[in-house]
Order: structure tokens, then C-alpha cells, then sequence
């Protein structure tokens, strides 16, 4: 349990202060106005703490702190040590699925439409997040005629360009055809400013446009094209009755409604932009700490505005109940936005019954997680507690690993090592290994190499700072293995010579009976087949074997896919896509003079030279 510091050491000034464990694990992440009143009162009368509260502090070992200069700079840096440390006591957002997004690549020449998820990439402007892709899609259909830009991927852009011919889009008018040069640089990007000024909600502009070149292709009696932007304003106006008017057109603000119970809580996010619905995006807060309603709050803010929306900072952030400091996250939003940011409770009117639709969306959104994870919470709490049970631990295995190897007739040797916390893959902590000193078919000596590479690098891991840690930090409770005794011999010996086996629990699953074999014991143990353990310990031997298998095709693959450029000093994977590419296929670069290599203005010189007496067998 953490000692309590001398409060003359703690000083009395906004800052951030984290709980870590025995192994210098951050627990828990906390910021506060002044560092001494907030870290002394966690050592008050555990009786009048919130339980959560207690079992942080008795599971922790030290309290550190970091001092910053006001409220603002104490909340920034608690979010991102937050973000760093994922400490296990603090209040998880997760989003329950990876929303759509209408997506322009701006920093390409010829600019593409699409729908993306994922993580955002530089050099694209995003408009969204919406509740289905297909909604885009059909957004994005309407619009084409008004605004054809591309939509086809690079490879296909470049096949057309080089046949000299457009594809079908061109011909029903819904790409321009940049590809074989029917519209201009300044043309296009005309297009793709209307478009995202378009999907920005600044709709007038194009309406007006378009009615204007109708009236006067009408007057000049060029019917078919009046007919044409008649149609094309038809299409306009369609898509713009799918963003939903909610405000006056100078109103862009965010409506956050919450739906809660002691554990858990759903949060449903309406952008609003000149008026218009721009997306709408949900999350699941896991309560793991005690929170109240103008906490929450905080959590959900700081969750919202981790990264600017797509649709840009609002203007107004209404919310269901007031933030613990309201000026302190008003400032915040205003460092992000530029200008002031107005955080409210609308009490009547409009914007209540706004903020009560969007309520109402977060119970819905509640209920269905709910029946979601109602039956797989039960499920994978049932297989831990059963594993604990059947395997004799000192505690439920809430990390778990297990280990597979995979070759063909001994080369190509790799093992895999996958990970479960909590029941469920964590597959950011997924690692593969090739082996490197077995050489023919040895599974034993392979396995031994790959656990004590593992485990070495844990030992040298807890050796460090915390912060100097690598990504073997974080021991096993329950070690497994893909096999039956023999596997099992080599995790005992490695844990024995590691001095590792008081610390981390072992077995092996043998694949033809289902049967765990333990150290110590002679005899398998034969969990029942209907048991969520044995499922949890299948389904876990199922995709470390996957893993291994799939790295195993890799290198297999890489191996017998070769290159006339590979090999070449100076000629990494980098330069070596661009030239390719530049040039048009690696036939191009066979052609290619030394002249036309050395002109390409990357590509060192001497490069260029190895490259040339590569490909044409010759030297300069």
C-alpha cells in the first residue's frame, strides 16, 4: 500500500499526480488545482471513500506528481498521460464500433472521394462521422454530377491514364476525367473547394450557382443543358435535405446526451454546422472509477475533443449537466478553436428539446450495448473464474498468454505470441518472433528460444524506469502453450532458469483430446467441453496458431517473391516503391538510361549508377 508523503513535499499548485504499483505501472491518472489538498485527501478514512477509491490505494505502492503552471496545462497533461498509460483505474471511452467517415484527399493532385474509417491521415479532409456507410455512399451518388471528382483508387487512375481512356464514370458524367486530361488543374480544384464547402454545410452558394447556369442555358436555348443542371439541382437539393436543419444557418454547436448507470455510460454526439447535421459519432464510458454527473462530464469532454471533428471546433457545446469547472473546460476549447467556446445546460426551448432527442439517442444507444455485452460480460467472467478453479491459481488469469510455432520442413521458423486481458484479444500487444538458432524441424528448441527471448526482455523490462520500459513489460498470469508434456517441459525449464516460476502460472493444451496439462501433474486435465474456460483456452490456441501461421506465409511469400532491384545499396523499400511508380512498372526501369535515373532529383547519383549496372548488367 502507497505510505502517505509528507504533505510539506506536495506543493500547493495545479498539477498532475499518478498512482503506480510495485513494477512502476501507472494505476491511476489525476489532475488537480492544488497537488496537496487532492493527493492528502486520498489517504482519508477509507470508510468514507468510495470502495473503487480504496482499492487504488491499497494496490498501489508510490504517488508521484508533476507541477505545470495552471488549471489548463494540469488538464492537458493528465489527458495525455491518460492516453500514454491507459492506467487501469481510471475511466475508459471506447468506441464500440469505427465510424464512417466522406473523406477528400487533399493532398493528391487529382483529389479522390471516399468512405473511410480509422484513424485520421494527414492530407484529408474528413466530413462525418455519420451513423452508416451506405448514407454516404448515396450523399456521395447525388453529388457527383454537381461535383465529378474522381472516386477511383490511384491504380486505377493510373491504368486509365496510361490506356488513354476514360473509365464508365467519365461517361455517365459523374467523373470529369482527369485521367486523360478533359479537365484542368484550377478546374478541379475548383470542384473539390465546392464540394467540401458543400459538405461544410454552406449549401447557398452551389444551390445559387446552379439556378443561375440553368436560367442562362435556358435563355440562350440550350434546352439539354439546362435539362442537365435542372436534374443536377434536383440532386443537390436531395442530399441536402439528408442534413437535417436543427438551428438557425449561423448556429454551429455540438449536443452531447448522456445515458448512465454505476458501471457504464453511453454518450451520443451531434455535430451541428451552420444549422445542418454533419455527423453524429457514440462512445461507451467505462465507469472504473466513482464518478459524478458534472465529473462525467469532464471524461466526456475531454473524450469528445481529444482530436478537432471533422466538422471543426463548435461554437457551443451543450451538455446535460454542468462540468465540475466549467470555465476551466471552456478555456480549454477555446485554446483548441482559436476563439471563445460557450459550454451550456439548455434549460428550455429549441435547444432542450434538442439536447432531449439526443438523450434519448444515448438510451437507445445504451440499451443496445447492454444486450450486447450482458451475455459476453457473464461469459468471459465465468471462463476466468473456471480457469482459476480447474487450474488451482492464486487469482483469476487476467492476462494471458499463449505461444504457437510454425515452419515448413524447418524453414521459414517463426513463433507467435498472442495476448488476452480480461477475455478479450488485445491484439496491440500481439507479438512475432523468427527464430534464429534452430536450424531443421525442432518445435522444443524453437519454443525454448521464442519464451526466452520473451522473458528476458520482461526481466530487463523491470529493471528500467517506467518510462525507458519496452513492449515486454507486463508479465503473464497464466503462461500457455500450443502442445502437450514435451511443450510444457520446455515453459517450466525456461521459468525455472529465469527464476520465473513462482511468479507466472503455466500450461499446455494438447490439441487431439482438448486435454491441460499442468506441472506436477501426470495426469491431463480434462475440463468439461461445455465449459466457457475451455472455450476461452480453444479459441486462444486457435489464434496464436493463426498468428504464427500467417507470419509464417509472410516470410514464405517475401522469400520467394524477389525483385531484379532488391539488393541494391542505397535502394531501400521507399525508393524503391517510388521508382517503380515514377516510371511506370520495373520493365520501365530496365529501359531506363542512366541518364533519365540520375534526372530524378531523390535519387542520389551513386544510387542511380548501382541501379542501371543492376538492370542492364553492365557497369558505367
Amino acid at each position: 500500500m502507497v505510505v502517505r508523503p509528507p504533505a510539506s513535499e506536495i506543493p500547493d499548485a495545479p498539477g498532475s499526480y499518478q498512482f503506480k504499483d510495485v513494477e512502476g505501472r501507472v494505476l491511476y491518472v489525476g489532475k488537480a488545482k492544488s497537488l496537496r489538498s487532492r493527493i492528502n485527501s486520498y489517504f482519508a478514512n477509507p470508510a468514507t471513500q468510495h470502495p473503487r477509491t480504496v482499492q487504488m490505494v491499497a494496490t498501489a505502492e508510490t504517488v508521484e506528481w508533476i507541477q505545470v503552471r495552471n488549471d489548463v496545462e494540469a488538464l492537458m497533461l493528465e489527458y495525455n498521460l491518460i492516453k500514454e498509460h491507459r492506467p487501469r483505474f481510471n475511466v475508459r471511452l471506447v468506441d464500440d464500433k469505427s465510424f464512417p467517415y466522406l473523406a477528400v484527399t487533399t493532398s493528391d493532385r487529382w483529389p479522390r472521394a471516399r468512405v473511410m474509417r480509422g484513424a485520421k491521415k494527414k492530407g484529408t479532409r474528413y466530413f462525418g462521422p455519420y451513423a452508416h456507410a451506405y448514407a454516404i455512399r448515396e450523399t456521395l451518388d447525388h453529388l457527383l454530377r454537381t461535383f465529378p471528382i474522381r472516386t477511383c483508387s490511384d491504380n486505377k487512375l493510373e491504368r486509365h491514364r496510361k490506356l488513354g481512356k476514360p473509365c464508365l464514370l467519365f461517361h455517365i458524367e459523374k467523373c470529369s476525367g482527369p485521367c486523360v486530361g478533359e479537365v484542368t488543374d484550377d478546374e478541379y480544384g475548383t470542384m473539390v473547394n465546392d464540394l467540401c464547402s458543400f459538405l461544410g454545410g454552406d449549401t447557398e452558394p452551389v444551390l445559387e450557382k446552379l439556378q443561375v447556369e440553368m436560367k442562362e442555358a435556358a435563355g440562350e436555348l440550350e434546352f439539354e443543358q439546362a435539362a442537365r443542371l435542372r436534374d443536377r439541382l434536383a440532386t443537390v437539393q436531395k442530399a441536402i435535405e439528408r442534413q437535417q436543419m436543427v438551428a438557425s444557418r449561423t448556429e454551429d454547436l455540438d449536443v452531447i446526451g448522456i445515458a448512465q448507470d454505476d458501471l457504464e455510460a453511453a454518450v451520443f454526439v451531434l455535430f451541428v454546422r451552420n444549422g445542418r447535421v454533419m455527423g453524429r459519432r457514440s462512445f461507451i464510458v467505462d465507469k472504473v472509477e466513482y464518478l459524478t454527473d458534472a465529473e462525467l462530464v469532464d471524461k466526456v469532454l475531454e473524450g469528445v475533443y481529444d482530436e478537432e471533428p471533422a466538422s471543426g471546433m463548435p461554437k457551443t457545446v451543450f451538455v446535460p449537466f454542468e462540468p465540475s469547472d466549467g470555465e476551466l473546460y471552456a478555456e480549454w476549447l477555446a485554446l483548441l478553436r482559436g476563439s471563445r467556446v460557450e459550454i451550456r445546460v439548455p434549460q428550455r426551448g429549441t435547444k432542450r428539446e434538442l439536447l432531449e432527442t439526443v438523450e434519448r439517442n444515448a438510451d437507445e444507444e445504451f440499451t443496445r450495448h447492454r444486450l450486447r455485452r450482458a451475455t459476453d460480460h457473464n461469459s468471459r467472467a465465468r471462463a476466468l473464474n473456471e480457469l482459476q478453479r480447474w487450474l488451482e491459481l492464486p487469482v483469476s488469469p487476467l492476462r494471458i498468454e499463449c505461444y504457437d510455432m510454425s515452419h515448413l520442413q524447418g524453414s521459414d521458423y517463426v513463433g507467435s505470441m498472442v495476448v488476452v486481458e480480461d477475455g478479450l484479444a488485445k491484439k496491440s500487444e500481439y507479438r512475432r518472433f523468427k527464430v534464429r538458432t534452430v536450424d531443421g524441424n525442432d518445435d522444443y528448441a524453437a519454443m525454448e528460444e521464442v519464451l526466452t527471448r520473451r522473458l528476458t526482455n520482461y526481466l530487463k523490462d523491470r529493471a528500467l524506469p517506467i518510462a525507458e520500459r519496452g513492449k515486454f513489460q507486463y508479465p503473464p498470469q497464466l503462461l500457455m502453450v500450443d502442445g502437450g508434456k514435451g511443450q510444457l517441459g520446455v515453459a517450466v525449464r525456461v521459468l525455472d532458469e529465469l527464476g520465473l516460476s513462482d511468479e507466472i502460472a503455466v500450461c499446455a493444451l494438447a490439441k487431439q483430446l482438448e486435454e491441460v496439462f499442468v506441472p506436477g501433474r501426470s495426469d491431463p486435465i480434462v475440463i468439461p467441453r461445455r465449459s466457457e474456460s475451455l472455450y476461452l483456452l480453444q479459441r486462444l490456441r486457435d489464434e496464436s496458431h493463426r498468428f504464427a501461421v500467417a507470419y509464417h506465409r509472410k516470410l514464405r511469400n517475401a522469400r520467394m517473391t524477389t525483385s531484379i532491384l532488391d539488393g541494391i545499396p542505397g535502394l531501400g523499400p521507399a525508393r524503391k516503391k517510388r521508382l517503380v511508380k515514377e516510371l511506370g512498372g520495373v520493365n520501365a526501369v530496365k529501359k531506363a538510361g542512366l541518364e533519365e535515373l540520375q534526372a530524378l532529383s531523390w535519387l542520389p547519383d551513386e544510387v542511380a549508377v548501382q541501379v542501371y549496372a543492376k538492370v542492364t548488367g553492365r557497369s558505367t
